[in-house]
């Protein structure tokens, strides 16, 4: 289980993020996108679930690279990691934090920071994280 503090820990500890509002919700932006934001349900959302209760508690919203990317981690993730008609078509998924644990979080906002940092940028990421592995 996870909660927006855990969420905002994570995207604001990678590299050149700043962290903001959009239309009044917290967002983490690299390099002037957002890669991963608050995002409650709005009433039209909650409609379209129809008889269908909602994920409850916080909602997270990441970026993806592309919508075969969307379609691979829906399918390897757990059932915090899903999607909405709202979201058909956009790079992006939704995790539950009351349902996800922090590690996978963590992956989740990693891939999403990676998919929308310069590449410069997300290649040094990569290779420092790479020798901190092989070092320990």
């Amino acid at each position: 289980m996870a909660i927006i503090g855990d969420a905002a820990e994570m995207a604001r500890g990678l590299p050149d993020v700043v962290e903001g509002e959009r239309r009044g919700r917290l967002t983490w932006y690299v390099d002037g996108k957002a890669f991963a934001w608050d995002r409650p349900f709005t009433k039209a959302d909650i409609k379209r679930f129809g008889d269908s209760v909602p994920p409850e508690g916080p909602i997270v919203a990441v970026r993806v690279a592309d919508l075969a990317e969307k379609a691979a981690v829906l399918a390897a993730s757990s059932n915090a990691v899903f999607t909405i008609p709202h979201f058909e078509g956009y790079a992006a998924i939704l995790i539950q934090l009351e349902a996800v644990t922090k590690k996978e979080l963590g992956e989740l906002i990693i891939d999403a920071w990676l998919a929308c940092a310069p590449p410069r940028l997300a290649d040094a990421y990569v290779q420092a994280e790479d020798r901190r592995r092989h070092k320990a």
